[in-house]
């Protein structure tokens, strides 16, 4: 008993002396990522007249034109972490699977910021379910919410504040809303739910093999230790079951064989079933310019290749990451270790070639891509879930 108090308490002052919007290595671990990176407004799209900026560490906005700020991702079921702080009588919420085009509190849900509504006060969704709560004014609160299916669960400050069901809207964004008042928004992190195994960690069963004639060196796709294992090339392994629009986190490791090679690969969505190399090429090089990490080579881990560069290789030769891509039509985000690298649209118009410079919106395979002769990779905890359309 002394010794598991200890250890909470330790979890305790760990999780308390943790800096504000970053994870830890067990979040990591667990498929959290971040929403704000704490620095910029990369990976969210201004909707209306407000004005938002990043200010210590913190997104706000100036006190008057109404808008909302809402994800360039859009997400299903997830557990979202966030921090906020305003006056006590200000005003201002938090909008949930809110629909890219118009009202997001009609679209979607809006989780109340404000004691100055009788009949939905803080902590309530907005014309579907009703909280009674008080958030503590000008110092930080936390919301701490769960959507699974039609099943909402929100927590204030550590208490439950609301548990209900409503089924109106399945998937969207996520929005702040700004309401003439000041709010200040930061800690925002999410768990996608749901994911499901796309790799047993033992066999190679829900995968094939997709050969290339030019290949000298035919790849080797092994399972072991509980990865999938690649080395030579070029090839790809590839599931037998399609997905187009989808979340997909997986742990990558590249095996170089010196201080100076980076393994080269990839992820590819949407690809032409035992087609080799198509659909969306999300890249693995953990390669930068001058020891800054800001200058990937060849758009690096977590670019979108061919159209948006990394903004940061935070991967490492040697050592297993975590890559969390989400697609929603147009629409591709990309995290690694939580951090968000790449926020992209494709404005192309639609068809089968995304070499060619076409929006493919159908549904492919993904697939792991072995890349030259050189390659040494491996894969671990593969899972994905399907988005609702």
């Amino acid at each position: 008993m002394r010794t598991l108090l200890l250890t909470l308490l330790a979890a305790a002052f760990a999780a308390a002396q943790q800096p504000p919007n970053t994870l830890t290595q067990k979040e990591i671990d667990d498929g959290w990522i971040l929403l704000f990176d704490g620095e910029s407004l990369f990976g969210w799209q201004p909707q209306g007249t407000a004005e938002w900026m990043v200010e210590n560490g913190a997104i706000t906005t100036k006190p008057g034109p109404y808008g909302w700020l809402r994800s360039g991702s859009q997400f299903a079921d997830y557990q979202l972490k966030l921090e906020f702080r305003a006056c006590e009588n200000c005003n201002s919420g938090v909008f949930l699977r809110s629909a890219t085009n118009g009202q997001p509190h009609v679209t979607g849900y809006e989780l109340q910021i404000w004691t100055g509504n009788a009949k939905f006060p803080t902590g309530s969704l907005v014309n579907h379910a009703t909280a009674k709560a008080k958030f503590n004014g000008d110092v930080w609160n936390q919301y701490d919410v769960t959507l699974q299916g039609d099943h909402f669960v929100v927590k204030l400050n550590g208490k439950t504040v609301l548990d209900a069901h409503d089924g109106k809207s399945k998937v969207g964004h996520i929005g702040l809303q700004s309401n003439k008042d000041k709010i200040e928004f930061r800690n925002m992190k999410l768990k996608p739910l749901g994911l499901t195994a796309l790799f047993d960690g033992k066999s190679l069963a829900g995968w094939h093999e997709v050969k290339t004639p030019r290949a000298k060196e035919p790849p080797e796709w092994t399972a072991q230790k509980g990865a999938i294992h690649v080395e030579k090339g070029p090839g790809q392994l590839e599931t037998d079951a399609t997905f187009d629009d989808v979340i997909l986190q997986l742990g990558i490791r590249t095996n170089p064989k010196d201080e100076k090679h980076h393994p080269n690969s990839g992820v590819f969505l949407r690809g032409e079933p035992n087609d080799f190399w198509t659909g969306y090429e999300i890249q693995i090089r953990n390669e930068y310019k001058d020891g800054d990490r800001s200058k990937a080579v060849d758009f690096g881990t977590g670019g979108m290749y061919f159209y948006q560069p990394a903004r940061k290789v935070l991967g490492d030769d040697g050592k297993f990451f975590v890559e969390t891509i989400v697609a929603r039509g147009r629409h591709f985000g990309t995290w690694v270790n939580g951090y968000p690298i790449a926020d992209w649209e494709d404005p192309h118009p639609e068809g089968k070639s995304v070499r060619d410079k076409q929006a493919r919106l159908g549904a492919g395979a993904i697939s792991l891509q072995a890349h030259d002769p050189t390659t040494n990779l491996d894969f671990k905890n593969i899972k994905a879930v399907r988005l609702p359309k």
